[in-house]
């Protein structure tokens, strides 16, 4: 089974290794899409959302939000960002019963990178 939670950040970046407009400075309204894939436990549920929800506000979201991720990425594509993600939750989600699934980083409403770890 599948439990997902989805957040939202705001952030600014440039790709330094990238020619076109996306080189200079400017900023996006993130969607951060978070999987945990497991099985039920004794209260019948994967994951407790609330603690899901708090687990990536500590983790990513008080860290991203209106950041310049620059200072935290050294080349902030949607692709590294969702890498970075993963780094900073994926012990946090790793047990007997259930696992980080995948990563969903969405750049615009239309544009979004998918990670399951490992390069994958």
């Amino acid at each position: 089974m599948f439990v997902t939670k989805i957040f939202k950040f705001d952030a600014a970046h440039n790709l330094i290794n990238y020619h076109g407009k996306c080189e200079k400075l400017h900023g996006h309204t993130y969607r951060l899409e978070v999987t945990v894939s497991g099985e039920l436990n004794e209260e019948m549920m994967v994951f407790d959302f609330i603690q899901l929800k708090e687990l990536v506000k500590n983790r990513v979201l008080d860290i991203l939000d209106h950041s310049y991720l620059n200072e935290l990425i050294e080349q902030p594509s949607a692709e590294n960002i969702a890498i970075w993600i993963w780094d900073r939750i994926q012990g946090d989600l790793k047990t007997d019963k259930y696992h980080l699934y995948e990563i969903k980083v969405y750049e615009t409403q239309n544009s979004y990178v998918t990670y399951r770890g490992d390069g994958i």
